[in-house]
């Protein structure tokens, strides 16, 4: 469990948003961003920098070769899954080389943006120990594996075989949901609606949790 609150006027109140691939954490943060929360997408951070002219993209040719860098001047993301999921040795140094990167633009970003409070959105944030102590709460967007699988499958289109590799690098259910704070389900039968709802109700408890004016 980490910090369950914050010090007034230090900073805003921080909440790590995480879940399993296809658990639908975009749609979670797009929903709260639409009721005044600062979004700091950390996926979206790690693309920006290792698109073309991208922070990592120099450190990775040099840690990893040119062999990484696709025609296009950005990181050949197929061909790196492929390394690192093979070789731990090189996921290690693939995450020692990103991971900074993306916590200090991640700062920058929350340095930046106002909302009633921010949300950092973050696949990785149990397995990564960068994480806990920097959110004041952990929120899990929770669905079951099947249902995991045939949303990914059916807005990504990648075999079967590589979604269960890329779920079985990642945390399981059950760690995700014991270290969480709040959950947010968002199983095969949640409609829209009622993700909607369930979304609004967390984020009316946290509005309970911010300081009176």
């Amino acid at each position: 469990m980490v910090n369950t609150g914050y010090t007034s006027g230090s900073r805003p109140l921080r909440v790590g948003l995480t879940g399993g691939i296809g658990s639908g954490k975009t749609a979670v943060a797009d929903l709260l961003a639409a009721q005044g929360a600062a979004i700091i997408d950390t996926d979206a951070i790690a693309h920006a920098l290792t698109a073309p002219g991208g922070l990592a993209i120099e450190p990775l040719r040099r840690a990893f070769g040119p062999s990484m860098i696709g025609a296009d001047g950005a990181m050949d993301r197929a061909r790196m899954r492929e390394l690192v999921f093979a070789d731990p040795q090189a996921k290690s140094r693939l995450e020692a080389l990103i991971h900074p990167l993306i916590g200090q633009e991640a700062e920058r970003e929350a340095a930046e943006r106002q909302g009633v409070y921010q949300v950092f959105v973050v696949p990785l944030l149990v397995e990564s120990g960068r994480w806990r102590e920097r959110v004041d709460r952990i929120c899990v967007v929770d669905c079951d594996e099947a249902t995991q699988m045939q949303r990914v499958q059916r807005r990504s289109g990648l075999a079967p075989e590589m979604i269960a590799r890329i779920m079985n690098a990642q945390a399981t259910r059950a760690e995700r949901l014991a270290v969480a704070d709040d959950v947010i389900l968002n199983d095969g039968g949640t409609t829209p609606a009622q993700l909607a709802d369930r979304t609004l109700a967390q984020h009316r408890a946290w509005l309970q949790r911010l300081p009176s004016p």
